[in-house]
Formats: C-alpha cells, sequence, structure tokens
C-alpha cells in the first residue's frame, strides 16, 4: 500500500478486522476513503461465512488505498491487529471495528490531537450510537472492584450530596469540547501512535473478544504514556453485528476479559477473600445478565 502523507503529516492505516458484518463492512469502508483525511486500509478478515469481505472486494477492489487479506481461520481480533501492524510501516494506526462509521473529519482530528501531545499514545473520539447518543466507553475508568460496585448498585447518582462520588462513572457528554486525557477511551475507533503501540508489546493476544483495549492503555500509562478523548470527533458505532449469531459465547468472552484484566493487573494487591469475592461478583454479573444478552439477539 501506498503510504499517505501530506505537509506536516506522517503515513497513517486503518485496520479493520472483519467477520461477518455483512454490508456494514463496505460502509465502514466507505467512510473512511470519503473523509477529509483519507487512510490506507487494511482490512484483515478472520475467516467469515458471509460474503462481507469478498463484496467489498468487489465494490474497492481497484482501489489503490485498499488492501485485504483473508485469514484461513479466526485467529481472533488481538493476533489479527498485531499481525496487521507488523505488515505496515504508518506511523500512525487507526485500529477500527468494522460496525463503526467514522465522521468526515475524524482520522484527521484523532491524529491533530496526538500530534500536539507528545505523550499521548492513543486517540479516540466521541462514540454514538445509531441513535446520536454517547457511549459510556467513549470516556471511562479503569474497571476497579469499588468503582463497578458503585456503578452496578446506582450510587454514583448520590454524587451531589457526596462528593467523592463525582466522577464514577466519568460523563462524556461533560468534557467539554477540547481534547482531554483519559484512563480509557473507546477501543471501537483508537487512533494509535504506532511507535508506543509497538513498545508495550501491542495487544494481548490471550484476550478473547473484549478487555485488550483496557489492558492496551493500562500498560500504556504504565509506560509513561496516555491516552486522550477527542469529543470533537466522532465515530456512530452499530454494535455486535459480528456476534448476534452467538450472543452467549460474547457475554462469555466479555466477562473472561474482565476476570483477565483484574487478575492481571489488580488481584496481586488483594487479599486472598477479597480476590474470590471480585471473581465471583464477575461471574454473578455474567449468570445475571446472560438472559438479557440472549433477549437482545
Amino acid at each position: 500500500m501506498a503510504a499517505l502523507e501530506g505537509p506536516g503529516l506522517m503515513a497513517v492505516t486503518a485496520v479493520v478486522v472483519n467477520f461477518n458484518t455483512g454490508e456494514t463492512l463496505a460502509r465502514c469502508i466507505r467512510a473512511l476513503f470519503a473523509g477529509s483525511l483519507k487512510p490506507d486500509v487494511l482490512v484483515i478478515d478472520n475467516a467469515s461465512s458471509d460474503r462481507s469481505a469478498r463484496d467489498l472486494a468487489q465494490q474497492f477492489g481497484n482501489h489503490a488505498g485498499l488492501q485485504l487479506l483473508f485469514n484461513p481461520t479466526n485467529v481472533g481480533f488481538a493476533k489479527a491487529v498485531n499481525h496487521a501492524v507488523g505488515r505496515i510501516s504508518a506511523d500512525w494506526v487507526l485500529v477500527l471495528n468494522p460496525d463503526c462509521i467514522v465522521g468526515s473529519a475524524t482520522v484527521e482530528k484523532l491524529i491533530d490531537a496526538l500530534q500536539a501531545d507528545p505523550k499521548a499514545a492513543l486517540a479516540a473520539p466521541a462514540v454514538t450510537d445509531p441513535r446520536g447518543r454517547i457511549e459510556k466507553a467513549s470516556l471511562r475508568r479503569f474497571p476497579k472492584p469499588g468503582n463497578a460496585l458503585l456503578t452496578l448498585l446506582g450510587l454514583w447518582r448520590l454524587a451531589r450530596w457526596i462528593p467523592a462520588l463525582e466522577g464514577v462513572p466519568v460523563r462524556a457528554e461533560r468534557a467539554g469540547t477540547d481534547p482531554v486525557v483519559a484512563e480509557a477511551v473507546s477501543g471501537a475507533c483508537m487512533m494509535v501512535r504506532r511507535s508506543a503501540f509497538v513498545e508495550v508489546g501491542m495487544l494481548d493476544q490471550a484476550y478473547g473478544l473484549h478487555c485488550e483495549d483496557l489492558d492496551l492503555m493500562y500498560r500504556l500509562q504504565q509506560a509513561g504514556w496516555h491516552s486522550l478523548y477527542v469529543p470533537g470527533a466522532s465515530a456512530m458505532h452499530e454494535q455486535g453485528l459480528s456476534s448476534r449469531s452467538r450472543p452467549a459465547w460474547v457475554h462469555r468472552q466479555k466477562h473472561q476479559g474482565m476476570q483477565r484484566f483484574y487478575d492481571k493487573f489488580q488481584a496481586e494487591r488483594h487479599s486472598a477473600p477479597l480476590r474470590w469475592l471480585v471473581r465471583g461478583g464477575i461471574w454473578a454479573h455474567y449468570a445475571v445478565t446472560l438472559p438479557l444478552a440472549l433477549l437482545r439477539r
């Protein structure tokens, strides 16, 4: 693929991992090529059984900025992204879900924010659902047992009377218009400084489908970098298109990811009884919320 460069601009490549996303994949790629700053695009298809990647090849087969790779088996999201990053030389990598439609200036605004902040390794936009509501994951804290409990019980609503609860959870809609330093942002659309991404070892491939983004942001913070939430950039997220055929499996993957994140970064600081309480809480949440996940199919 040809590198995209210009005055004061370094190369940028969008990496999109696809698995059975139907027509949404083409809409995702079309939005990238319609933007004010057009990246190269590398699509990795994880052995889809639908025609999403093949149809994309037919629609954009002659586009110089697009490359498609077809994996014979589903190697997982993290491994596919790491493999893609190893193939490219771009200074900036946009890791983008195939069910995300970026705004016309999103790529440009994310890079501008990163270029203006040398210690920022990662930037993400305001990610909305199809109704235009900002998703909670757009601006968030790293999951901790205390914050999770306050959120689950709804006690954060008492913040007007208990100042210590302010910011649990973080409210993206209150962030203003300028980029802000964040503990964590949405992994559905994240621009990464490639040098920092490689420095911390890229994505942890032990995660199945969820929480590898939080893991990356946490390791970047440990290494002295930080993430940015860029509210002036936007992306619309048509959540879960590749997982509707297997909601129970996806729901389990989410909770396995939560436990891996806890075990990897927090468990050693807690007593044995607290560790078992947290792990039990994760799987109790799984059991209670599984019926709702199945109904949303």
